[in-house]
């Protein structure tokens, strides 16, 4: 009990440390549209913009290190996001080759908003003299994990080093990836398994497979597992559909890279099927909307010269969320025959606008997705061709009745998350 003349004590809660968000892979693909992994890191710059934690972030550009405060980060943000536009590239970047004109203008840009910034030997000391010790490193990119700026921000900040991990794909799938990748892939696992004091998965399929993989090299660090948010997508009215689309026949989409995991290959199959038993007038349609990736000519080959394409299948690159939105809308129904998946993000936004899914039975999907898709082995291409026509046919456009998918959202995933920082 306290004395006379005295009071009790206040307890004074420590004020929460500084954040520093990797922000590498947004200045990296500046001249893309944001897929999968980008979107996460947009996700994340947003969520912690919002929030009254100190923030700043860590780019990696072709001249060495930026440092940005909070301003530095909006500005980021709403180019990024097309609510300004990137300004005009500066001398440093015109001098350096391989640099497209936007992620030119990008650099330029940060640049001009940066606190600070470093050739990579100085990485250590520039962030001992900007940030507090103990400010927590964010990198959900995948981007930018290496030695140099792991043992930096370890040695500099002697803070937290939170790491997502989206997947293992090019350790379980090698042979669906580009030269050099896995590798890459394996030495960025590795160094996260040193340095990381805790690793995000965003599923439990994700953690069973990271957990896989680090176990027989030592200690696994914590692990916390996340559900990435699926955004309400806000339909673009002036999408416009290909010429040679016929709208009095039924349609599906599919949405990805075109890469050989995601199984292009199979759609096309189903659908030269069906031509040679299905009168043309009866004949889906069938909307391919991705960029072209890597290691598959024959697809590339097929979309070139088939006799299908600009008759029954439409390649649809570029397309902005909002035009995919309004695209899906218009649909029988959203196709998924990928051989692996990370998190599959198309296909929950595709349950979200009640359009009907069939997807190979991965244990990703079935994870994230329940029981709303139809599941179909892709070793069973006659179920597939099934259900396809059953939604073909079985009505004019794909909106699914009754109740519809409850997607996984942000604020569930940052509440979990933020809550464990």
């Amino acid at each position: 009990m306290p004395g006379a003349g005295t009071r009790p004590g206040t307890t004074v809660a420590e004020p929460a440390p500084a954040r520093l968000l990797d922000l590498s892979r947004l200045v990296s693909r500046a001249d893309r549209l944001p897929t999968g992994i980008d979107r996460v890191e947009l996700a994340y710059l947003r969520e912690l913009l919002a929030e009254t934690v100190p923030l700043f972030g860590l780019v990696r550009t072709a001249w060495g290190y930026l440092l940005l405060d909070r301003h530095g980060c909006r500005a980021l943000l709403d180019r990024a996001t097309g609510q300004a536009s990137w300004g005009r590239p500066d001398l440093l970047s015109r001098l350096r080759r391989g640099l497209g004109p936007q992620r030119q203008r990008a650099e330029s840009d940060l640049r001009r908003v940066a606190i600070a910034r470093c050739l990579p030997s100085r990485l250590a000391p520039m962030l001992s003299r900007h940030l507090d010790r103990g400010t927590t490193y964010i990198n959900v990119g995948h981007t930018n994990l290496t030695e140099k700026t792991l043992f930096c921000v370890k040695q500099s900040l002697e803070g937290r080093i939170v790491v997502m991990v989206h997947d293992t794909i090019p350790l379980d799938y090698p042979h669906y990836q580009r030269p050099g990748t896995v590798e890459r892939f394996r030495a960025m696992l590795n160094r996260v398994q040193r340095y990381a004091t805790l690793i995000l998965c965003n599923s439990a399929c994700t953690r069973a497979d990271v957990t896989r993989h680090m176990a027989s090299r030592g200690t696994v660090p914590d692990m916390l597992v996340a559900w990435l948010g699926v955004e309400d997508l806000t339909p673009d009215p002036d999408v416009r559909l290909p010429s040679g689309f016929d709208e009095n026949r039924p349609c599906f989409i599919t949405i990805g890279t075109i890469e050989p995991r995601k199984n292009h290959m199979f759609l096309l199959d189903l659908w030269t099927d069906m031509a040679t038993e299905m009168r043309p007038e009866k004949m889906p349609q069938l909307l391919i909307c991705g960029a072209r990736g890597w290691n598959n000519a024959d697809v590339f080959a097929r979309l070139d010269s088939d006799p299908m394409m600009g008759l029954h299948v439409f390649e649809m690159p570029g397309l902005s969320d909002g035009q995919i939105a309004a695209l899906l809308l218009r649909m029988n129904g959203a196709l998924f025959p990928s051989h692996a998946e990370g998190f599959g993000l198309p296909p929950a936004e595709a349950l979200s606008l009640g359009v009907p899914v069939i997807c190979n039975s991965l244990d990703i999907y079935i994870e994230i997705l329940g029981h709303n898709p139809v599941y179909a082995s892709v070793r069973d291409s006659y179920l597939w061709r099934q259900e396809t026509e059953r939604l073909a046919h079985s009505q004019k456009t794909g909106q699914i009745t009754g109740k519809k998918f409850q997607p996984p959202t942000w604020r569930t995933h940052f509440n979990t998350v933020l809550s464990s920082l």
